[in-house]
C-alpha cells in the first residue's frame, strides 16, 4: 500500500508539473501567438488593438476567384484592412460528411497576397431569413430537414428552427470549418472574427407554426417574437460552441432593421436586435455581439440601440458602398461608441474615387492615437427615418474642457454644403493638447479659452508630423477649429485659459 501511494502521488506531482509547464508557456507566449480576441470593448489582433476599416462583399462576389482577383487592389487603394466575405454551407459540403475548403483557402490565401484580414459570414441555414444556401441534400430531404409552417398550414422555403437534425447538421459543418480555419491561419490572424448565419428572423409572420411550433408555444409564457427570438438564439448558440470548441474566434450575429411602425414578421421576427437584446444574451452566450446592419436614413438611433455595456459595436453592412454619409456615420460610432469596426456592403461596387478612401486613409493614421487617447468624442449630425436633418451643435467634455461642434460650415454658402455628411472624431490628449479630426465642421470652446496653437498635419509611422501653423484667418482669429468640408484633415490644438 506505501508503494501505490508513493506512486500515486509521484503521478499527482508530475501531473502538477506538466501543468505549470503549459501555463508557463501559455503566459510567456509572444502576444502574435494568441488568436483575435474582444478585451474591453477591443478587439485585439496580434497583441494590439486593431480598429476595422471594413467593406463587405456581395453576396456572390467570392463564389469566383478569377472574378474577385482585380477588386484586391482597389479595396487596398482605398485603405481597407478587411474584407467581410461570406463562406456558404452548399459551397463546402456539398455532398453530407465530404467537406471541401477550396473556396475558404483561396479567398485567405487572397486576402493575405494582399495584405487584407477577413471576417468571415457563415451563410448557414438562413440568410435573410431564407434557407437558400444550405446543400442540396438537405433542400431535398424535407422529412430529416423540416421546414417551417405558415399559418395558413402552408409549407415554407424555410428550414424550421425546431429542426433538431438540422441544427446538428449545422453545427457539424461549421464547427469543421472552424477546425480547417485554425489549421491554414493559426498564428497568421487572416481572418478576425465569424459572423453566425445572416440576418437571422422569421418572415411574414411573428412566429413559424406547425405541430412543433405550437406545441413549443403553448408552454410559452410571452409574445411571439420574444418566443421566436429564444428559439434562433439558443440555435445560433449552438452552432457558436461548435466553433468555438475547434477555433474559438470572436463570433457575432446581424441584426435586420425594420421600419418604424412595422410588426413582426413584417420585418424578421425575432432575429438579433436591439430590443430583444436581453432575450439573445441570455439564450445565446457563445455569440459575443449583437451586430445592426443599417441601411435606413435613421443610423444614429439604430446605432445607439446596440452601445449597450457588453455588446461591442460593429456595423457590418453600413449601407450600400458609396453613401455619401458613411464617413459621418463611421466618425460618430467609432468617436461616441469605440465601436471596433465599421463596413459598407457591396464593397466591389464602389467608385474608385469615393470619398470614403480619403476617410479610410485619414482613420488610417489616426488609429494609434484614437487607442492611445485619455478621451474621445463623435459627432454627426442625427437623421430621422424620414431623413429630415437635424444640424443643431453638439458639444462633450473633454479633459475638463466643453467643445462644442457645429456642422453648418460658416464660410460656405449653405446651398453648396451637406450638413449631413459632416463629422468628426475629437481626442484628448492629455493635459491642454486635443486631435480634432473629420470634415466639415468647426470646434468652439467655453468662455476665457483661448487656442495656444492649431497646426494642421497628418502622422506618418505614428509620429505627428506638423505641417501649416494656423492662425488669423483659419481660426476666425482665434474663436475656432475649423475643418472644410469636401475634405478630410487632423488638426493639432493646445488650450488655455485667460
Amino acid at each position: 500500500m506505501r508503494g501505490s501511494h508513493a506512486r500515486l502521488n509521484q503521478t499527482i506531482v508530475h501531473a502538477m508539473l506538466r501543468w505549470l509547464s503549459a501555463l508557463a508557456l501559455f503566459l510567456a507566449a509572444p502576444a502574435f501567438a494568441q488568436a483575435p480576441h474582444l478585451e474591453g470593448g477591443r478587439l485585439i489582433v496580434d497583441g494590439k488593438p486593431f480598429l476595422i476599416r471594413g467593406g463587405e462583399l456581395g453576396n456572390s462576389s467570392a463564389t469566383d476567384r478569377a472574378w474577385l482577383a482585380p477588386h484586391w487592389q482597389r479595396l487596398k487603394a482605398l485603405h481597407l484592412n478587411t474584407v467581410l466575405a461570406p463562406v456558404t454551407w452548399e459551397a463546402i459540403e456539398p455532398e453530407e460528411g465530404r467537406f471541401d475548403f477550396s473556396s475558404l483557402d483561396w479567398l485567405v490565401e487572397d486576402a493575405r497576397a494582399n495584405d487584407m484580414r477577413l471576417v468571415l459570414l457563415w451563410f448557414g441555414s438562413w440568410k435573410n431569413s431564407m434557407s437558400t444556401y444550405v446543400p442540396a441534400w438537405v433542400k431535398r430531404d424535407g422529412k430529416r430537414f423540416p421546414r417551417s409552417t405558415g399559418k395558413d398550414g402552408q409549407p415554407q422555403d424555410i428550414l424550421s428552427v425546431f429542426g433538431k437534425a438540422t441544427r446538428d447538421a449545422d453545427a457539424r459543418a461549421f464547427a469543421a470549418l472552424m477546425k480547417h480555419l485554425k489549421a491554414i491561419d493559426d498564428g497568421r490572424h487572416t481572418v478576425l472574427m465569424v459572423q453566425v448565419e445572416n440576418e437571422i428572423g422569421f418572415l411574414p409572420t411573428a412566429r413559424e407554426h406547425g405541430p412543433l411550433a405550437d406545441a413549443a408555444f403553448a408552454k410559452w409564457k410571452g409574445g411571439e417574437e420574444a418566443f421566436t427570438a429564444r428559439h434562433y438564439a439558443r440555435w445560433a448558440n449552438a452552432v457558436a460552441e461548435a466553433g468555438k470548441r475547434e477555433y474559438a474566434l470572436p463570433m457575432y450575429v446581424n441584426g435586420a432593421q425594420g421600419r418604424p411602425g412595422k410588426l413582426p414578421g413584417d420585418y424578421p421576427s425575432g432575429g438579433p436586435l436591439a430590443h430583444l437584446m436581453r432575450i439573445w444574451r441570455e439564450a445565446a452566450p457563445a455569440i459575443d455581439m449583437l451586430a445592426p446592419d443599417i441601411y435606413f436614413p435613421n443610423f444614429a438611433g439604430i446605432a445607439d440601440g446596440y452601445a449597450v455595456p457588453g455588446n461591442p459595436l460593429f456595423v457590418p453592412e453600413a449601407n450600400q458602398a458609396g453613401d455619401p454619409r458613411a464617413p459621418a456615420n463611421a466618425m460618430r460610432v467609432i468617436g461616441k461608441h469605440g465601436a471596433i469596426g465599421f463596413s459598407p456592403f457591396a464593397i466591389e461596387n464602389i467608385a474608385d474615387k469615393d470619398r470614403l478612401g480619403s476617410f479610410y486613409a485619414m482613420l488610417e493614421q489616426l488609429t494609434p492615437a484614437l487607442f492611445a487617447a485619455s478621451a474621445r468624442a463623435g459627432f454627426a449630425p442625427p437623421v430621422s427615418f424620414e431623413g429630415v436633418v437635424d444640424s443643431a451643435p453638439q458639444a462633450a467634455t473633454l479633459g475638463g474642457y466643453v467643445l462644442t461642434v457645429g456642422f453648418v460650415d460658416p464660410w460656405t454658402p449653405k446651398d453648396k454644403q451637406e450638413p449631413a455628411e459632416h463629422g468628426g472624431i475629437l481626442l484628448w490628449l492629455g493635459g491642454e493638447d486635443y486631435l480634432v479630426a473629420g470634415s466639415g465642421i468647426t470646434v468652439t470652446f467655453g468662455p476665457r479659452i483661448g487656442l495656444d496653437f492649431v497646426e494642421e498635419g497628418r502622422f506618418v509611422d505614428g509620429k505627428w508630423v506638423a505641417g501649416r501653423r494656423l492662425n488669423g484667418d483659419e481660426t476666425h482669429q482665434g474663436r475656432h477649429v475649423r475643418l472644410p468640408p469636401g475634405q478630410f484633415g487632423i488638426q493639432k490644438v493646445r488650450l488655455y485659459r485667460y
